[in-house]
């Protein structure tokens, strides 16, 4: 009660210093008064008390219902903050040019699905498999491009993620893309954080941005995950190159290297189609659960109606209680037809009648 009182508003107060006027059933009593010689000669009668008090309570509420209705009561809103299993996930979608081929290498004709259908299709469901996940989206191929900033809000994270389906450049900045999602983690709630980098490649990244992507690693201590679609015949994460084994020979090689490196929980997935996609994606939410907190909103609540209907009620009590005062089964004298007099005379009152008309 003491948490609910201070939450408790009116959009027209001023109608509250109307209340006083809920007392008035306590100074005069709508119902019939019947005088009586002697009130100590009636008998006890403790029901006739009851229903009196029940009846001036009833019309208390009817009036304090009628005012507490016309000034629009409310209960306002409330955050609660709760407990629940989630993380806050940074997702990092490649949009270079390659992504629009299948996993075979090839443009999609017919039925076929391209690594970035597939992958929209497989995160989006991804996204709301648990109600208290929140994410953010960056898309990324010659410069990152944030999507969607860090929200619970999961309908606009898919559309965020259905919006990617435009064709991007061939090139694949992804030390920017990397340092826009790292820099998509808020204030630390102390809730697990996800960065997810789905591509199907990689790219050197220049030393001076793995320096700043290391301090950014180290600052938020994110779990890190790289869903690699890597199209058919193309070298896997752990080939070596043939030759020298450089970054830009073998690129996917360095990146996995330059994760490893970091000193955060890391775990790389090699999927060749859209089925190996989709259980990478299990895997990663069943390594992601720890406990989140959240806020539960709880929108304002309208009271009218409540009051509306307590002042119903007692409007109902007190018509009840004055049709059961009157006698409705007594008939009205006025309304009785004259014929009614005539058939209760006597046979001797009627012949001295007769009598005097023929005289």
């Amino acid at each position: 009660m003491t948490d609910l009182l201070p939450r408790l508003g009116a959009t027209d107060p001023w109608v509250l210093w109307l209340l006083p006027l809920a007392l008035l059933p306590l100074a005069r009593s709508a119902l019939r008064r019947t005088s009586v010689p002697a009130v100590a000669a009636a008998p006890a009668d403790p029901l006739s008390a009851w229903l009196g008090r029940t009846l001036t309570l009833a019309g208390i509420l009817a009036v304090a219902g009628l005012i507490a209705a016309l000034a629009g009561p409310y209960r306002t809103g409330a955050r609660i903050e709760r407990l629940g299993i989630g993380a806050q996930v940074s997702l990092l979608i490649d949009r270079s040019g390659s992504m629009n081929e299948t996993f075979a290498g090839r443009q999609p004709s017919g039925a076929e699905e391209s690594k970035a259908a597939a992958s929209r299709r497989l995160l989006a469901d991804f996204v709301g498999a648990r109600a208290h996940d929140l994410f953010a989206v960056t898309a990324f191929s010659t410069a990152p491009m944030l999507v969607m900033p860090m929200t619970d809000r999961h309908d606009a994270v898919r559309a965020a993620i259905a919006a990617i389906d435009r064709p991007g450049l061939d090139y694949t900045n992804i030390g920017r893309g990397l340092g826009m999602a790292l820099s998509q983690f808020g204030i630390d709630v102390g809730a697990s954080r996800v960065l997810l980098l789905v591509s199907d490649g990689a790219a050197v990244i220049d030393p001076r941005v793995q320096d700043q992507l290391r301090a950014a690693v180290a600052r938020i201590r994110p779990n890190l995950y790289w869903l690699f679609l890597r199209t058919k015949g193309s070298p896997g994460i752990a080939d070596r190159p043939a030759g020298e084994d450089t970054p830009q020979a073998a690129p996917e090689r360095h990146l996995d290297l330059f994760f490893k490196s970091l000193g955060v929980p890391y775990r790389a997935f090699e999927a060749e189609g859209a089925e190996a996609v989709a259980a990478a994606i299990r895997q990663i939410e069943a390594l992601e659960r720890d406990p989140i907190p959240y806020v539960e909103e709880r929108p304002r609540r309208d009271l009218t109606g409540l009051a509306a209907a307590l002042a119903a009620l007692g409007l109902a009590g007190l018509v009840l209680a004055k049709l059961a005062e009157a006698d409705l089964a007594e008939a009205d004298p006025a309304g009785a037809p004259a014929d009614a007099e005539t058939a209760a005379e006597t046979p001797t009152e009627a012949a001295g009648a007769a009598a005097r008309r023929a005289a």
